[in-house]
């Protein structure tokens, strides 16, 4: 199964504020950058509690009728999402991966820190897509954390656009 992540940053390389906010992101996305045809590639989305739990606060829940795995060893209450394909597991990225592909899944996209930083330490994420927004917030979550060795990334392409953003796509090599 091939595992993607696609994410927006501020240039300083924060995914949220400390407290999780998303306010310096603009509304909707922004301008499009290539998110729709990145999201009609999957065919099952990986998420963290605490994305999650973002993710609620959202207006309409943004992922559709495409699976949703939130990963969590405390119990969540999927009730406030009729229609909505979700469900929970917990255990390793490799666990996680195993029982996804046994299912007949082909493409996750992994989103939220700390799985995303999870997966990039047990060598399973192929395609890292990072979209720079044109602010520096000076702290927050930072998309990247310690990993055990160097991870090398060869440059697929990069795109810039009128907002502002630029966005770069790697190919994740694992030595």
């Amino acid at each position: 199964m091939n595992a993607s992540v696609f994410v927006g940053t501020s240039v300083d390389g924060f995914i949220a504020r400390p407290n999780g906010e998303l306010d310096f992101l603009p509304q909707g996305g922004g301008e499009p950058h290539g998110y729709n045809e990145f999201i009609a590639s999957v065919d099952v989305i990986v998420i963290g509690r605490k994305t999650f739990e973002t993710v609620l606060g959202f207006p309409g829940w943004p992922y559709g009728k495409t699976p949703v795995v939130v990963l969590s060893t405390r119990p969540l209450d999927f009730s406030t999402l009729p229609g909505a394909r979700v469900e929970q597991m917990s255990g390793s990225p490799e666990e996680i991966v195993a029982q996804l592909s046994a299912r007949g899944f082909r493409h996750a996209y992994i989103d939220g820190g700390i799985t995303i930083q999870g997966f990039l330490r047990a060598g399973l994420i192929q395609r890292l897509t990072i979209t720079r927004v044109p602010v520096l917030i000076g702290e927050g979550i930072p998309l990247f954390a310690a990993l055990p060795r160097d991870l090398k990334l060869k440059h697929v392409r990069t795109q810039h656009y009128a907002s502002g953003f630029v966005k770069t796509e790697y190919e994740v090599l694992y030595e």
